[in-house]
């Protein structure tokens, strides 16, 4: 590895509290970085920094020497709580969480301070009672360090040592009305040491800085170029249909120790691990759908050289110091320029080379252009030859929306209408169109001929007209009233030709003509020309007998339904 990306500024010519230099020497740090040796100086004095650099320069080291030697120097304050930690370091995303804490594990081992953690996706109440015992540095995300706080779990009241990394991401993901949360519940910026860093220095972030921080020196290391020189970038133009066979092409032919493949989306990361590892190449997806335990064991393994191929979104390609990544894949190109720094960022680190390889397909080369704009270069071209395009086992595609029902998305089953609820529930006021829930209890199917002032009528009575009706067999097989306590409501459905059921009123026996037949005759435009009726309000209400009717009239005899009407 070459030592070109250090300066002449050693650790040991900063004065160091000793117990920090053992952790220093424990780490093989023996020199300084550009970004380490301009902040440094300023930060141990005890004035506040914004510093700007490349990935991968070194910036996690920076603020944690500054932190660990300002709290060893330093007293608590008197008023200090048991669960009042005395420094706050503040991440965008878990995986950057831990490797941070990682880090202060191994440059603080010698310095007797107490490291914390608070981030999801893992055991709640085991960090619930770690913090609750108090720690002196606390390393989480946003959501979580605000619960703990809501909760009472932690007082940020005695802050002595505040640091946002990765100043930049936070504003990308939404997270900046979480950190201003936090940040009015520290002490006054004056009386607390502020560090900011970030890849980019963004004016909305100047802003939070300057609003928050006191008076901070910015510090910026402009590389010549966005990107280093021992990065060897290479670009093939694909088809979409080439894409799959290409990378498993490359990854065999290359056969990396250990390589970042990054796509866009979520789904995308699935489909190429079950691409790769269907083609016996070991590949695992990170992404928020996995849980928090297995992500920290993928990146473990990665780390370790245990797993070859990683593959992750643009959440993955910040912040990540990964030693040895030997090539990167930009499977699918970022729709965002700086997020192409970012990836590509991932490899080369600390000195050493790597190679990206990105894939200009249908759907993507699009952001091409403003990717070669912001690196200020033009990427080298490469043809995609015969032998990178294998034959190769393409898995079943995954199912829309697998993840969401997984997880307790949307479940199946039609949506609600006006007036109904779904089988099983009680009937709404207005009419259902579709029929009875149990069509073989109901009223054989019809047509009806009535005209249009008719009503659905519940007659109990059966008159001489009634009669005739019923002996010509103009009646319907079966008519079966539904009866609701007092109440006795009839519904009289008919098929339709695409085979839904329609419901439509039902006539009383005194409606007939004197023959029994129905006639057809009748004004009602909608039986005629097809159009649906609209939907009629149930009655409820008790009907008496029918004035002039004598009292002899059986009011027992069953319903009078109306005959089914002729086709046209």
């Amino acid at each position: 590895m070459s030592d070109s990306h250090l300066t002449e500024q050693s650790f040991s010519g900063l004065h160091l509290p000793e117990s920090l230099q053992k952790g220093l020497a424990d780490a093989s740090f023996e020199r300084c970085t550009p970004i380490q040796a301009q902040t440094l100086p300023q930060a141990l004095a005890g004035l506040d920094v914004a510093g700007q650099a490349q990935t991968g320069t070194g910036k996690t080291a920076a603020f944690l020497v500054a932190l660990f030697a300002r709290l060893i120097r330093e007293p608590a304050p008197a008023s200090r709580c048991h669960n009042a930690p005395r420094a706050l370091i503040i991440a965008p995303t878990r995986e950057l969480a831990v490797q941070i804490h990682r880090d202060a594990e191994i440059l603080g081992s010698h310095t007797g301070l107490s490291l914390g953690l608070a981030f999801g996706g893992v055991d709640y109440e085991k960090q619930r009672h770690e913090l609750a015992q108090g720690v002196d540095v606390l390393i989480g995300t946003p959501g979580r360090t605000i619960d703990f706080v809501k909760q009472r779990v932690i007082d940020l009241r005695s802050v002595q040592v505040l640091v946002l990394d990765e100043a930049d991401r936070m504003f990308d993901l939404g997270f900046i009305a979480d950190i201003r949360y936090i940040l009015r519940r520290l002490p006054a910026p004056e009386e607390r040491l502020n560090m900011l860093f970030s890849a980019t220095l963004s004016q909305r972030v100047l802003e939070l800085a300057y609003e928050h921080m006191n008076d901070p020196t910015l510090v910026r290391i402009e590389p010549d170029k966005m990107t280093v020189d021992r990065i060897r970038q290479v670009i093939y133009y694909p088809s979409n249909d080439e894409k799959p066979r290409l990378l498993v092409g490359l990854l065999k032919r290359m056969k990396p120790h250990r390589s970042m493949v990054f796509v866009n989306t979520r789904r995308a990361a699935e489909e190429i691990e079950r691409l790769l590892r269907g083609n016996g190449i070991d590949a695992e997806a990170i992404s928020g759908d996995v849980p928090q335990r297995k992500r920290l064991r993928m990146l473990r393994d990665f780390h370790e050289g245990n797993l070859s191929v990683l593959i992750g979104t643009d959440v993955a390609s910040r912040g990540l110091h990964i030693p040895d990544v030997s090539h990167v894949f930009n499977y699918d190109l970022p729709q965002d320029p700086e997020d192409y720094v970012h990836r590509i960022g991932r490899t080369a680190r600390a000195g050493a080379e790597g190679d990206a390889i990105s894939f200009g397909c249908e759907e993507y080369v699009i952001s091409l252009p403003d990717i070669e704009t912001y690196i200020g270069r033009k990427i080298p071209v490469e043809a995609v030859p015969l032998e990178l395009l294998p034959e190769i086992v393409t898995p079943e595609p995954l199912p829309r929306g697998h993840r969401f029902r997984e997880h307790g998305g949307p479940r199946g089953g039609g949506s609600r209408g006006s007036g109904s609820k779904g089988p099983g529930g009680p009937r709404g006021r207005n009419s259902r169109s579709g029929g009875p829930r149990n069509p073989s209890s109901r009223s054989a199917p019809s047509h009806s001929s009535a005209p249009s002032n008719d009503r659905p009528a519940v007659h109990t009575e059966r008159s001489a007209a009634a009669e005739a009706a019923s002996s010509s067999g103009h009646v319907p097989e079966t008519s079966s009233p539904e009866i609701s306590g007092s109440e006795t409501s009839i519904r009289n459905t008919a098929p339709r030709s695409n085979g839904s059921m329609q419901g439509g009123p039902v006539r009383a026996a005194s409606d007939l003509p004197a023959d029994g037949h129905p006639s057809d005759d009748g004004p009602r435009a909608e039986e005629n020309t097809g159009e649906a009726s609209p939907p009629r309000r149930r009655r409820r209400r008790r009907r008496g007998k029918p004035s002039g009717e004598a009292d002899s009239a059986s009011s027992s005899a069953p319903t009078q339904m109306e005959p089914p009407a002729k086709a046209e």
